[in-house]
């Protein structure tokens, strides 16, 4: 027996919050390779744009770039009436904007925990308050959070104020499924692993080398990889999915410990 999607995506208008690299990037390449009428962010509006021409080029799909600072509420709401002036209408929000600055608690100020949380965790926030109209407008919805298994599941040194915004994240996610439920709109997210970005480049060679030994598969995650799971999040086909957490991490969180991924042997 085959699997057809059947989501008309054409008919689809998509958000995607911190678009312009990374992760988000992926996710607007993949909504737009389905057709879908797509509309990504970031804080210059000058690099958004160039970043939608791009896509546009690449997939001959529909993609514009619109600017705005998810650290202000004002932004996020002229962001929210830009799409839907743009586009007709809003479907699906893919909460994906986020910073991971390093910095251990002794030296962490109050200010790098309000930086943080104010776009990781506030900014999700206000970004699903202010598409929610349009989305009640048409009667239905969808949101994926781009959380991260770093919080809900792990820690890492130096991140504990981005695994606080990512672990945050998911209390809001179960709140506001149950809220917007009768809405016909579905909240839910994706916990990313390591995926290779700009970011986790930057990182260096030798932690690229230690953290693809602790994942079972074998590999750093690609953006496809997460692209792939908000498509399906966020298709007709997941309707019936709602406060839920898709891990896509190519099983790191599995083993107890680097010992039990020593004794596996690839058959």
């Amino acid at each position: 027996m085959s699997f057809t999607p059947s989501t008309p995506w054409q008919d689809r208008s998509v958000v995607v919050t911190g678009g312009t690299r990374g992760i988000g990037r992926g996710i607007a390449e993949a909504f737009a390779r389905r057709g879908a009428a797509v509309a990504l962010t970031g804080r210059d509006a000058k690099t958004a744009e160039e970043v939608a021409d791009g896509l546009a080029r690449a997939t001959g799909g529909r993609v514009c770039g619109v600017g705005a600072d998810l650290r202000e509420p004002e932004a996020i709401e002229a962001l929210a009436a830009e799409v839907e002036r743009r586009h007709g209408h809003i479907d699906v929000l893919c909460a994906n904007a986020g910073i991971f600055p390093e910095k251990p608690l002794r030296e962490m100020t109050a200010a790098d925990i309000d930086e943080v949380l104010h776009v990781n965790l506030r900014g999700s926030m206000l970004a699903v308050r202010a598409c929610l109209p349009a989305m009640e407008r048409v009667g239905r919805g969808r949101v994926v959070l781009t959380s991260s298994i770093t919080g809900p599941t792990t820690g890492f040194p130096g991140w504990s104020h981005y695994g606080a915004s990512k672990a945050g994240q998911l209390g809001f996610l179960r709140g506001a499924a149950l809220e917007l439920a009768p809405l016909g709109i579905t909240v839910n997210a994706v916990l990313p692993g390591n995926i290779r970005t700009e970011g986790l480049d930057a990182m260096g060679a030798d932690y690229l080398r230690r953290m693809t030994a602790s994942i079972p598969l074998g590999r750093i995650g690609e953006t496809a990889d997460i692209a792939h799971a908000a498509l399906f999040l966020a298709s007709d086909e997941a309707a019936f999915i709602t406060g839920q957490t898709l891990t896509v991490d190519g099983g790191q969180t599995l083993p107890e410990s680097l010992d039990s991924l020593d004794s596996l042997e690839a058959p």
